[in-house]
């Protein structure tokens, strides 16, 4: 017994100790801690028994009714089948009564001799947030319910109109009116760039919402909180996706559809992003903005996760397309799609710049990237398509290849979009071209893919086994490139000096076809007469037989060469006037030594088939074509 009375002395003495020098509940719970590390006849329930029973109990008594009050009143919300935010007043009340729950734990979570009652207040405060949840989520439905996508955008004409019947568009002119309360949430502005942004909530509504997250914050429910929030949010956006036409496509139905489908999935593809990007994400950016004001960085993680889905999806299409098979078809497809999200990053990098959302950003990024690179292949997919191209039959009467009309229209509807593919092509998007260099990445492009195009006619041109229709088969596709690129964006990435050279090239082909077609019959013409006849290829030939010569090699050229082509009507004029220049005077002279020549006489006129008109008609119907005409190009 005197053991006993000396301990509780002690006791007595450290819990004297401990009141005076502790300035509150917590700091004298940190001394007793002390003592009891010290002695263990100074254990914490020792202390606690000793407190209760030594004066406590009119405290715990008020603990008790104060849990009491606020439980009648909780759980008269808690079980009531209707709205608490149906009535403003129910509301108002309830959040009162949560406020005084939170505080009242968090009063008990200091003391050393309440558990019991902690445990109680504890219990309730669940029952009061798994209402406020429900709460909670209601209000989010309630608010996007209430909500009309614009009828433009429903429309799909990417123009936006302030035609909603709900006023649910956000003008930074003009402020929706607001309570006094909402003075203390700040309201993001939109892009300057933009008029409106969405007020997908209505402002009242998100006030309520507002003061609702700070209680569930406030008392360890952010997690339940942000859940409801994004679950909700998340399925707004993914019904104004569908509402602007995009689907959640699988790569491999992206990989199955026709060209036709495919495009008229990019143009939703292009709307739904556009209105995505610049109306609905800084919408939802503005909305968590205001309902987590003031709780951290919750405000962007909730954000991230609201919209990272239908991000995802967005940047899920494109990559689906840009992963597709690289036929040069595909060319100006892809080129929208990198086009489209060049224009975009800037938004991105707006709507996602906070730490949460970089991966977001990131991503968008890699398939700019990924996009560029595949453009790049493309253009290798038309060079090897170029290479491919078999040498087999050649193009009737030497005309024009479809391969060079394939690649030069090819080319020249690609430089419709210069801007895009010089930086697609440039080396590094970072680095600045030097200004010493004379051309640029695009420029060397388009130079090697006709320099490809060139070998490839070259190799054609030989299965001809006729030097003069091979040489109206390069005058013909030399003509047809250097038309094309003189008159297309190709000419100012190729140069002056590259238009010269190959201009230079088609003379070439002209003096070739020249020396091959006629310089044989100009021999025949031109040859000196002398008494015992003319030499010609080592053969002695009276003027008699060198105007039979004459006679038959020009029918033959005409027979031939009327059914060749050459399709443009400039050049099919000036190789006409050519060739009269070159040949008539020469036919001329001949026919006037035959007529003096003393074997032939008056009998010049047997001999004598083709008279100057004929034979300057006759040149002028060379080069029609199999059918008379010289056809035409595209």
């Amino acid at each position: 017994m005197a053991a006993e009375n000396g301990e509780e002395k002690l006791i007595a003495v450290a819990r004297h100790i401990a009141k005076t020098l502790g300035h509150n509940e917590s700091m004298a719970e940190d001394i007793l801690q002390i003592f009891s590390n010290f002695d263990g006849r100074f254990s914490r329930e020792k202390f606690v028994d000793k407190l209760t029973t030594a004066g406590q109990e009119e405290d715990l008594r008020a603990l008790d009714h104060t849990i009491k009050s606020l439980q009648r009143q909780i759980s008269h919300y808690v079980a009531s089948e209707h709205s608490i935010w149906s009535d403003s007043a129910d509301s108002s009340a309830f959040l009162d009564c949560l406020d005084e729950l939170i505080s009242t734990v968090r009063e008990l979570s200091g003391s050393i001799y309440a558990g019991a009652y902690l445990s109680r207040a504890e219990d309730l405060l669940q029952q009061a947030m798994f209402r406020l949840e429900k709460e909670f989520r209601l209000l989010m439905e309630r608010g996007g319910e209430s909500f009309e996508l614009p009828r433009s955008y429903k429309n799909g004409n990417g123009v936006l109109t302030e035609n909603n019947s709900n006023n649910l568009l956000y003008d930074d002119s003009d402020e929706d009116d607001h309570d006094d309360s909402d003075s203390e949430i700040p309201v993001a502005q939109p892009i300057s760039n933009y008029d409106v942004i969405i007020d997908a909530i209505p402002s009242g509504i998100v006030n309520d919402l507002h003061e609702m997250a700070k209680r569930m914050v406030v008392s360890g429910y952010r997690k339940e909180c942000l859940h409801v929030y994004g679950s909700c949010r998340r399925e707004f956006l993914e019904e104004s996706m569908s509402r602007l036409g995009l689907g959640k496509l699988s790569n491999e139905e992206v990989q199955r559809m026709q060209w036709n489908e495919l495009e008229v999935e990019i143009d939703k593809w292009i709307k739904a992003a556009n209105v995505s990007l610049r109306i609905l994400f800084p919408s939802e950016r503005r909305l968590c903005d205001r309902v987590f004001y003031g709780f951290g960085s919750v405000n962007d993680s909730s954000f991230m996760e609201v919209c990272r889905g239908t991000v995802v999806q967005i940047l899920n299409f494109a990559d689906a397309v840009a992963i597709r098979s690289r036929s040069p078809e595909r060319l100006f497809m892809v080129l929208d799609l990198f086009e489209t999200m060049k224009d975009f990053m800037p938004e991105f990098e707006y709507n996602f710049s906070d730490q949460y959302c970089v991966v977001l950003r990131n991503d968008a990024l890699g398939l700019w990237k990924r996009l560029r690179e595949a453009i790049r292949g493309i253009f290798m997919e038309l060079e090897n398509l170029i290479r491919r191209d078999p040498a087999k039959a050649p193009v009737p009467h030497g005309g024009l290849h479809p391969i060079t009309r394939y690649v030069m229209n090819y080319l020249r509807a690609a430089c419709g979009s210069r801007e895009l593919l010089e930086l697609v092509f440039e080396k590094s998007a970072s680095v600045v071209p030097s200004k010493d260099s004379t051309s640029s990445s695009l420029s060397v492009q388009m130079e090697w893919i006709m320099e490809l195009l060139e070998s490839n006619l070259e190799v054609k041109a030989k299965i001809y086994g006729d030097t003069a229709l091979c040489s109206v088969f390069l005058m013909n596709n030399g003509r047809y490139i250097v038309q094309k690129v003189r008159d297309s964006e190709l000419g100012s990435l190729l140069g002056d000096d590259w238009i010269r050279k190959h201009t230079a090239k088609i003379k070439q082909y002209i003096s070739s076809y020249q020396r091959s077609t006629w310089n044989k019959l100009l021999g025949v013409l031109r040859a000196e007469c002398s008494p015992a006849g003319a030499n010609v290829g080592g053969k002695s030939m009276s003027m008699k037989d060198r105007i039979k010569a004459f006679n038959s090699q020009f029918e033959e050229i005409y027979k031939s060469q009327s059914r060749w082509i050459i399709f443009d009507e400039q050049l099919r004029n000036e190789l006409r006037i050519s060739l009269s220049n070159l040949v008539l005077p020469a036919y001329r002279n001949f026919i006037a030594r035959f007529q003096n020549t003393p074997d032939v006489g008056r009998h010049a006129g047997r001999f004598i088939k083709y008279n100057l008109e004929d034979i300057d008609t006759r040149i002028n119907d060379l080069f029609q074509g199999g059918n008379g005409s010289a056809g035409g190009r595209k």
